[in-house]
């Protein structure tokens, strides 16, 4: 049994420890999009490269978090974690050093495979570290300083760009990684779990890593128009495909189809799908839009986009309480409708908006459709299958959140209309970026529809979440990605 206190030196070293490792995963999955104009520059990047540079990261973090989990249960998630600390500082350092924008997106699917591998681990290490009686208060606090580190990581990452440059926000990870790696060999107990099995469904990883990848590339690459795009949009379709079926015929597959039977678990994950989309979209193009067609500066951007994130820190517990008392089904419908309505807000800021009459107020009724629904969300997921495959269930809704934030990267410029060189131009862009929160809305639009008409209270009995405090805007916090994952 887990024994350590949370007020005991371990108990602040692993917490620290966890804090620090998964930060720098969430860090690099928002504040990156505030230097992409100054990247694009310098490396004389067309858009696609900076989808690229994005989605790459997305693209192996998303199709491989799950199999990280498992790699945790089965060889122990300290190991696992320092690996993928270490292993994310290494392509953080490529990333900083890279000549070219085709270097620099290979490097950032490098970092992806240390994010699947250090942040399920984060939590799992906690949850299996601390007393019985201490562990909620551990995971409140994990998730807390998570949140401020989601916070600070855009004004971070404009003051990095407009100071030392663009470099240093990948760089900053090195020396905080050889922070991290050696206190958790010295602090944090090993643990795993002894009812994993010998072999991995690696099978079923690469064939959905494999999915998304083709379908990104041909998403992105569509503005050619060539045969190549569209065999490679066909290939990714006859992936995914392949995928669902290998899952289904596998005696314990990485993600087993049979939990889909619950109509509310369907239901809220296409509800996921949906908010998380129009997030992914939102957060990738804003931060451009401030820079390009009003004028910011990268710290300016990343400043001006913390309501978002401060709204949900201070508010999102108290959401989840809320929706506990009167059921998910009303923050599920009015959360996405507010932020649909914030995003039409955007529609106000172009070349002479005002901060205070036109983005705050946009980026206010966003943060507070945020504060709605993403705990609920979160939760209700908990609640829509047995208690014993819960941690199964939020890690697929986590690796759905990515990856609905992953395809709207691709998709998003292509459906706007956005020309490769669009960014370079005020006008063209502005335009384009109009285009594309009109149908971020309508997708949110449809994910209300959707939760108004599926959604239903969870039985009383059914697990709930021990995050509470949500600071993350890209992704839902995991919530014991431990399920028995999908060893085959």
């Amino acid at each position: 049994m887990p024994d350590v206190r949370l007020a005991s030196p371990q108990g602040k070293w692993i917490l620290f420890t966890t804090v620090l490792g998964s930060s720098m995963a969430l860090l690099d999955s928002t504040v990156v999009n505030v230097a992409l104009p100054r990247i694009g520059r310098d490396l004389d990047a067309d858009l696609a490269a900076l989808q690229w540079t994005i989605n790459a990261y997305m693209l192996t973090l998303a199709g491989l978090i799950l199999l990280g989990g498992a790699l945790g249960d089965r060889f122990g998630r300290r190991r696992v974690f320092v690996i993928g600390v270490l292993w994310f500082a290494a392509a953080s350092l490529l990333c900083g050093i890279a000549p070219n924008a085709e270097f620099l997106i290979a490097a950032r699917a490098l970092q992806g495979v240390g994010g699947a591998l250090l942040t399920p681990g984060s939590l799992a290490i906690i949850q299996a570290s601390f007393h019985a009686d201490d562990r909620s208060r551990a995971v409140g606090l994990w998730s807390g300083f998570g949140g401020v580190g989601a916070a600070v990581g855009p004004f971070v990452g404009g003051w990095l760009v407009d100071g030392p440059g663009w470099r240093w926000v990948f760089l900053l990870n090195v020396p905080l990684a050889l922070l991290c790696a050696p206190i958790a060999v010295r602090h944090v107990p090993e643990s795993g779990d002894g009812r994993a099995h010998t072999r991995f469904d690696v099978l079923g990883a690469v064939l959905g890593a494999l999915a998304l990848a083709l379908v990104t590339y041909a998403l992105i690459e569509a503005r050619a128009g060539s045969l190549v795009v569209v065999l490679t949009a066909v290939l990714g379709v006859a992936a995914a495909v392949v995928f669902v079926l290998v899952e289904r015929r596998r005696a314990d597959p990485m993600m087993p189809t049979d939990i889909f039977a619950s109509r509310q678990f369907t239901a809220v994950n296409l509800v996921t799908l949906c908010v998380y989309a129009a997030f992914g979209g939102f957060f990738f193009l804003a931060a451009l839009q401030l820079q390009v067609v009003v004028g910011y500066s990268a710290l300016g951007a990343g400043t001006a986009l913390l309501p978002t994130t401060a709204l949900m820190l201070l508010f999102s517990a108290r959401s989840g309480a809320l929706a506990d008392r009167i059921g998910p089904r009303i923050p599920l419908t009015v959360g996405p409708l507010l932020c649909a309505a914030g995003m039409l807000l955007m529609l106000r800021v172009g070349p002479d908006a005002s901060y205070l009459a036109d983005v705050l107020p946009a980026l206010l009724v966003l943060g507070l459709g945020m504060v709605t629904l993403v705990a609920p969300l979160t939760a209700t997921v908990l609640g829509s299958v047995d208690t014993a495959r819960a941690g199964l269930a939020s890690g697929i809704n986590n690796a759905a959140a990515r990856a609905a934030g992953l395809i709207a990267v691709a998709a998003l410029p292509l459906i706007a209309g956005m020309g490769e060189e669009a960014y370079r131009s005020p006008g063209a862009f502005d335009d384009a970026f109009g285009r594309a929160m009109t149908v971020c809305a309508g997708v949110l639009v449809v994910g209300a529809v959707v939760a108004f008409a599926t959604v239903r209270t969870p039985p009383a009995d059914c697990r709930r979440p021990e995050c509470r405090t949500h600071g993350s805007v890209t992704a839902p916090p995991l919530e014991g990605v431990r399920a028995r994952k999908r060893l085959a």
